[in-house]
């Protein structure tokens, strides 16, 4: 299902959670909203599942106006399914029932019990529940409550699949394997999924196109690649993974770096950089050397974190962030050398 926003504004009282903001998404894409908490991204979720009506601005899901100044079509008559940051199961109920209650709606009495018993049948085989289909979700993990949680979302097949935090209350592993189990589902059902995540790591792993959102505002759209390669803003190349901003002088395409011997190319850098005379360079893409044309500086901090090295390096008053592959060993206190690798 493909939707259109056109400039949406949501205000409560003085405050201003959306700002104009204006979004096309491709029926079957997977997009990621990404942003700090208070950007609006949830917001602008609700505003597209009807949760939340807009102060101005509408929302066009398919062919049909769903929210306008004059139009509101309530959560319940839109298609889509929702899954929550909390996993919202009832403990009275079991893993199949649970998953069979959507289908009991209105929109679903057509229905024959047959084919509810499929959808639910495929639904629960989706997410690797078969074996836990009888059990109450206080007999079951976080990471099979949140699977129970997607399953009861999907097995009506809906349009549109609205993701806000779901993975947020699991430990590190579990999120890693339900980033994989989404995917799938969504390759298997072909949902256009909107997905809400503070999660950089989770957006850029699982998602099509990437909205970057800050003070109620998208501040880039991109593939993973793009938003994380070629940042248009200071605001995304540090907020999206870290990305050291060095400081310098342009000419054209060429920047001089302040107190260097060193020359970097930038013909794919944005506008917004050479305004600022800044060139964003991320972590691993420094090399720490004993000489060379680069910028000098002091290891001040190291940090070994097993497939790399992160080392904190003081160049004047400036300190950047460096990730090595264990190629050197340098110690804190070491006077070294960062080269932009490939420069």
């Amino acid at each position: 299902m493909s939707i259109l926003i056109r400039n949406i504004t949501k205000k409560y009282d003085n405050s201003t959670a959306l700002n104009d903001v204006s979004l096309k998404i491709q029926d079957g894409a997977f997009i990621a909203i990404l942003g700090p908490s208070g950007c609006g991204k949830t917001t602008l979720l609700r505003v597209i599942g009807g949760f939340v009506e807009p102060t101005t601005g509408s929302v066009q899901i398919g062919e049909e106006v769903c929210s306008s100044q004059t139009v509101h079509i309530p959560v319940e008559k839109r298609d889509l399914g929702m899954v929550f940051q909390s996993f919202a199961l009832w403990p009275h109920m079991t893993v199949r029932e649970h998953i069979e209650f959507p289908l009991d709606s209105r929109k679903n009495k057509l229905l024959s019990r047959r084919e509810k018993k499929e959808a639910v049948d495929k639904s629960i085989s989706c997410t690797g529940l078969e074996h836990l289909a009888d059990r109450f979700p206080h007999e079951l993990s976080g990471g099979q409550r949140q699977r129970v949680a997607l399953a009861r979302a999907i097995v009506s097949k809906p349009s549109l699949l609205l993701m806000d935090e779901p993975l947020s209350a699991l430990d590190a592993e579990l999120r890693v394997d339900m980033r994989k189990e989404i995917q799938d589902i969504h390759r298997l059902l072909g949902t256009t999924i909107i997905y809400v995540t503070h999660d950089q790591g989770e957006a850029l792993a699982m998602a099509d196109h990437v909205v970057i959102m800050k003070d109620g505002k998208i501040e880039q759209i991109g593939t993973p690649e793009e938003i994380y390669l070629y940042p248009n803003t200071e605001f995304v190349a540090t907020f999206v993974s870290k990305c050291n901003m060095v400081k310098g002088i342009w000419n054209n395409d060429l920047f001089f770096v302040d107190n260097s011997e060193a020359v970097y190319s930038g013909e794919k850098i944005g506008r917004h950089f050479k305004e600022r005379s800044l060139y964003p360079v991320r972590p691993e893409e420094f090399i720490l050397s004993t000489d060379g044309k680069g910028m000098k500086g002091v290891v001040v901090n190291k940090q070994y974190s097993g497939r790399e090295v992160h080392y904190s390096v003081k160049c004047g008053k400036d300190i950047f962030l460096v990730y090595d592959r264990m190629n050197v060993n340098s110690q804190i206190n070491d006077e070294v050398v960062l080269i932009k690798e490939g420069k």
